[in-house]
């Protein structure tokens, strides 16, 4: 039993188009999917450019002891003090930051409630220390 094989050596002059086709709706799906999420636009509060140049003044440092003591640059101070402190400094038209130094074991409500402080009298500029 032969078997014959009808193999053309002949030249075939067209394209399989097949596998461009294929291509080509895979690209169109993931243009579909992409494209919303590209056209999404996501609001920014970036900081604006001062034309007037700011004093850098130094900082006010406000250290929190573990067992809620305050600290003002190293003046011990009550809750009344701090926020006639903050007030006065709120008040300033070139605000230095204040850096609030919490120890260790400071109770997170203490923290809390001086930052209300400080946000609540308009205070721009406050930074938290990390371990130095």
């Amino acid at each position: 039993m032969a078997f014959s094989a009808r193999v053309s050596r002949d030249v075939i002059a067209q394209i399989n188009v097949t596998p461009l086709v294929d291509v080509l709706l895979v690209l169109l799906i993931i243009f579909m999917i992409t494209s919303p999420v590209v056209m999404h636009k996501a609001t920014m509060d970036l900081p604006q450019n001062d034309s007037k140049f700011t004093d850098p003044s130094i900082p006010i440092h406000l250290a929190i002891r573990a067992d809620g003591a305050m600290y003002w640059n190293d003046a011990p101070v009550s809750r009344d003090q701090l926020t006639m402190q903050l007030s006065i400094l709120a008040t300033r038209s070139a605000q230095p930051a204040l850096e609030i130094d919490a120890a260790d074991g400071v109770a997170y409500d203490a923290v809390a409630k001086v930052l209300a402080q400080a946000k609540a009298q308009g205070l721009t500029r406050i930074d938290m220390l990390g371990t130095r």
